[in-house]
């Protein structure tokens, strides 16, 4: 599997993150309901041993504590996480971070996400909250700090906010639940990547509707300018397609 950079983060990942959020709500999701603790961090762990070394979770799909189990069996320094808060005071934010790395087991956290901006005025409304993050990440609690977008403007103001560092983008060829069109969408990418962030794409098979051509939506993410990308995977099967595809995919280049 290849390893790329996160932009300017400094932070090295495998191109295909493996995501534990699917019909995620109520701190739960698909994962964590169909596979408990000790099926979905064996999931976790299998992953790894394929050659993907990045995790996507988030407070919201109440995957902390599967995700803490896979890094006890495989090594702290082995992977990589990118998490997610909705913490939208500074006080909440610092609960966010100690109870954070408490669930997850560590003493540092890779990557810390706003969860789901939709104003294009985050920047401003949240900046509480990032002063919070950017003090984390000078002392070493934290090491890239971003968002995840569900807005247009939202989208555009990650492109251009400098306190970003990490940006998720939900991007397919259909453009299904994404903010705009496929081309709309690689434009503000495009800007994100001249102005140093890191890219990891989500909706990569868009909500399942993609599933007939899985190969098709993966070539996609090749061809696109993220750096990254993430896939709800729920058994060895699927991890095995995925990482599959990739290898047939860059085989023909």
């Amino acid at each position: 599997m290849q390893r790329v950079l996160l932009g300017n983060s400094g932070i090295k990942v495998s191109k295909l993150c493996i995501g534990t959020g699917t019909r995620a709500w109520g701190k739960s999701s698909k994962q964590t309901r169909r596979l408990g603790l000790q099926g979905l961090a064996d999931l976790l762990v299998y992953a790894y041993h394929k050659g993907i070394t990045f995790i996507d979770t988030a407070d919201k799909y109440g995957s902390h504590p599967h995700v803490k189990e896979a890094l006890n069996r495989l090594g702290r320094e082995e992977l990589v996480v990118s998490t997610k808060t909705a913490a939208r005071t500074a006080k909440q934010m610092k609960s966010d971070l100690e109870r954070f790395r408490r669930e997850l087991g560590t003493d540092y956290l890779d990557i810390v996400l706003l969860h789901c901006m939709t104003n294009k005025k985050w920047n401003l409304k949240l900046r509480p909250v990032m002063e919070v993050l950017s003090e984390a990440k000078e002392r070493g609690i934290v090491r890239a700090v971003g968002c995840s977008n569900h807005d247009y403007g939202a989208l555009v103001t990650a492109a251009q906010e400098p306190w970003v560092d990490v940006v998720l983008v939900r991007l397919n060829p259909k453009g299904l639940y994404m903010e705009g069109s496929p081309g709309a969408i690689v434009s503000v990418i495009q800007q994100m990547k001249e102005n140093g962030k890191g890219i990891y794409g989500m909706k990569v098979m868009g909500e399942g509707l993609l599933g007939h051509n899985p190969k098709a939506a993966i070539r996609y993410q090749l061809e696109a300018p993220v750096d990254a990308f993430v896939i709800g995977m729920e058994n060895f099967e699927e991890v095995d397609e995925n990482v599959r595809l990739i290898g047939e995919s860059t085989m023909v280049y």
